[in-house]
């Protein structure tokens, strides 16, 4: 970690009191972030830690930082990318194969006469990327007159070790205090103080919300939530090692340009979604579309990858996201005294959790200037 955040490091800072709810990505991230920072921290989580059927549970994950319409977005999602490989070295030491963040690259595909302004915007931001021929990736099948933008610092994280890693370094130390199967019905946003289901009680100077689709029934932060169907194939034989090692994410794919993958690594498979099987939902029992198999058809109709008849299809998974109601985004919030929420969840919420996790160590400082409002939204 940076040199502020090494532990022993915040030795002569006030050790706070730190409530969590939620023990997903943007949870254990930020629980960590706190220990290091010479806090002590309790996280409480309504299933296992880490949870299986939780929002940030799966095979992997992409972080990206390139979004043409937020120049400073991106400069900020970019320093994301350097605290994943600080937490990387620190959960799982230098050993080769340990660590969960590869990064292979995302490239993107773009109108030829669009993708140069997209470059310059990552130039702007100080983002490494690099203009592309489809060519170069022949196995991904980009939109007609398309060009791609290569972000090279880009990657892979594997999304289910690094919760794993995450929940051993905190149970290895003594400021940290992980209660799976504790359920919350309510907080105090002036208080910081947490009900639990059972009647017992956390109290916190800070407690932060991050329960996903649930943290909607403890604050008031208004959010929509997605169905997402993704399709998870096996390369034929002879593109195996194609796959493993030569293919970055990829994003804006398929015939129409709304198709994205994720590739084998770590022992991964190949992941495939689109916004053709991306849908609003009330909620995660919503079973108002559980056909999967008429998504999953959605999914392999976008044409994401040449030749994709010859991919064997092994399982198919839906997965929940929610964003902001009012921006689309997955801003954290400061909605009370006391009381942080991030209810946004999804891949946004995996590349900026080091974001999240840095602005709640910056709240704990004592000296520090108010950050915000207590409605106002953070900008991760």
């Amino acid at each position: 970690m940076t040199a502020d955040t090494r532990p022993g490091s915040m030795g002569r800072a006030r050790q706070r009191r730190v409530v969590i709810v939620g023990a997903g990505v943007t949870g254990l991230v930020t629980a960590i972030r706190c220990v290091l920072a010479g806090h002590r921290v309790t996280v409480l989580e309504r299933g296992a830690i880490p949870d299986p059927g939780s929002t940030s549970f799966d095979q992997h994950r992409a972080l990206r930082a390139l979004d043409p319409t937020d120049p400073e977005g991106t400069r900020r999602a970019a320093s994301a990318h350097d605290r994943w490989s600080e937490l990387d070295a620190l959960l799982c030491g230098s050993r080769p194969g340990a660590g969960f963040y590869r990064r292979v690259g995302v490239v993107t595909g773009w109108p030829r006469d669009e993708a140069s302004a997209v470059a310059d915007v990552a130039a702007q931001a100080r983002l490494p990327v690099e203009l592309v021929a489809p060519e170069e990736f022949p196995h991904i099948r980009f939109p007609a007159h398309s060009h791609g933008v290569l972000e090279t610092d880009a990657g892979v994280l594997l999304a289910d070790r690094m919760l794993w890693a995450a929940a051993r370094w905190l149970e290895s130390r003594p400021e940290a205090r992980l209660r799976p199967w504790c359920p919350v019905s309510a907080v105090d946003a002036d208080t910081g103080r947490v009900k639990l289901t059972d009647g017992t009680f956390e109290e916190g100077d800070l407690v932060l919300v991050a329960g996903g689709p649930w943290s909607g029934d403890l604050v008031d932060l208004p959010t929509v939530m997605y169905r997402q169907t993704m399709v998870y194939l096996r390369p034929p034989d002879e593109l195996a090692a194609w796959w493993e090692h030569a293919a970055p994410s990829a994003g804006r794919i398929g015939a129409d340009g709304d198709a994205w993958l994720l590739p084998p690594v770590g022992g991964t498979l190949l992941k495939v979604s689109g916004e053709a099987a991306c849908r609003e939902v009330s909620g995660v029992d919503d079973e108002d579309d559980e056909d999967e198999l008429r998504w999953s058809e959605r999914v392999m109709a976008t044409r994401a990858l040449t030749d994709m008849d010859r991919y064997t299809v092994v399982a198919v998974k839906r997965c929940h996201y929610t964003v902001d109601a009012h921006g689309g985004g997955s801003h954290l919030a400061q909605v009370g005294p006391a009381l942080w929420a991030r209810a946004a969840t999804g891949g946004d919420g995996f590349r900026t959790a080091p974001l999240v996790a840095d602005r709640i160590v910056d709240a704990l400082r004592p000296s520090r200037s108010p950050l915000m409002s207590s409605t106002g939204r953070s900008p991760t």
